[in-house]
């Protein structure tokens, strides 16, 4: 049986080797062109799959994601029922997602984007300093990413909330669950950070109704998906001081196109899905525990439940 390559984007001369490093007699096969007989693929590795291709493949054991998200997967209609779906957890990704909300959850407390005004202006002015414990950090969604991140932003002192579909226990942090408790989350949030998987209970979560429930002033972190951004609303409250500012690493449309006006907005900070990357050398131990895992027939590690979409 064969493991088939299917990621856009990504370099399978990159993935081969550290692979069959760990399974040194893997058949590696890329699509389109290296996939062979389709009887023989009982593993799919694969990022934004084509619509209806996963259900050619009739002997599947398990389609494993190479991303925490699985919606590019759930979006295929045509999946084959009962084949098991697993999303990446990789402590490589989980690092980089917590370097990445640190830097910006510090630079928002830190007022640094004001500083880097300040300067090109050559204006010398020192601005109001906040105590950690004293800023508060709501975060959207308490999953394998939105704990790690939630722990570490509490152990630089800030006061840390955590929203998600059940009750969580985390040190550190305090827990909200439901739709009063996301208003409870929202109301107490100076930086909001939103790690959610995107589902449709979480699709266009912030809008012009959530975003206006927060405290004026307060800031957007979004490192999930673009789509649990309204993104009209969102420049809307940027541009009325309800949010005075944002970070942005995902959008509706990627690579966002060059005219759209969040490139431009003064309050703005746009990287291009750059968060965190799922790196061969530390997801491909995962991943080959995974493939051991469904030939074996065993539950597989981050497998999903369809019915809720993560």
């Amino acid at each position: 049986m064969a493991l088939l390559f299917m990621c856009d984007g990504q370099v399978p001369t990159e993935w081969e080797p550290t692979l069959r490093a760990e399974i040194p007699d893997l058949d590696f096969r890329v699509w389109p062109d290296g996939a062979g007989d389709p009887h023989e693929i009982d593993i799919v590795l694969t990022w934004q799959p084509p619509r209806g291709l996963i259900a050619t493949f009739p002997n599947l054991k398990a389609i494993l994601s190479l991303a925490a998200g699985v919606e590019h997967i759930l979006r295929d209609p045509e999946l084959p029922p009962g084949v098991p779906i697993a999303r990446l957890i990789d402590p490589g990704l989980q690092t980089g997602m917590v370097e990445f909300i640190a830097m910006e959850v510090l630079r928002h407390h830190r007022r640094e984007c004001e500083y880097r005004a300040q300067q090109k202006v050559g204006d010398w002015t020192l601005l109001r300093q906040t105590l950690s414990r004293d800023r508060r950090i709501g975060i959207l969604g308490l999953g394998h990413l939105g704990a790690a991140c939630g722990e570490m932003l509490s152990r630089f002192g800030f006061s840390v909330s955590g929203w998600s579909r059940t009750e969580k226990q985390l040190p550190g942090i305090t827990s909200h669950t439901g739709e009063d408790g996301l208003f409870k989350l929202l109301e107490q949030t100076d930086i909001l950070v939103c790690l959610l998987p995107l589902t449709p209970d979480t699709e266009d979560i912030l809008d012009a109704t959530t975003l206006g429930a927060l405290p004026r002033g307060a800031v957007l972190i979004n490192a999930a998906r673009g789509k649990h951004v309204v993104e009209d609303d969102l420049i809307e409250a940027l541009d009325s001081g309800q949010l005075s500012g944002a970070t942005l690493d995902v959008f509706r449309e990627e690579p966002l196109p060059a005219d759209h006006p969040l490139w431009y907005h003064p309050d703005v900070t746009v990287y291009p899905h750059a968060a965190a990357w799922t790196l061969p050398e530390s997801a491909a131990p995962v991943i080959a525990d995974n493939i051991r895992r469904a030939r074996s027939g065993q539950p597989l590690f981050g497998q999903i439940e369809v019915r809720r979409g993560y």
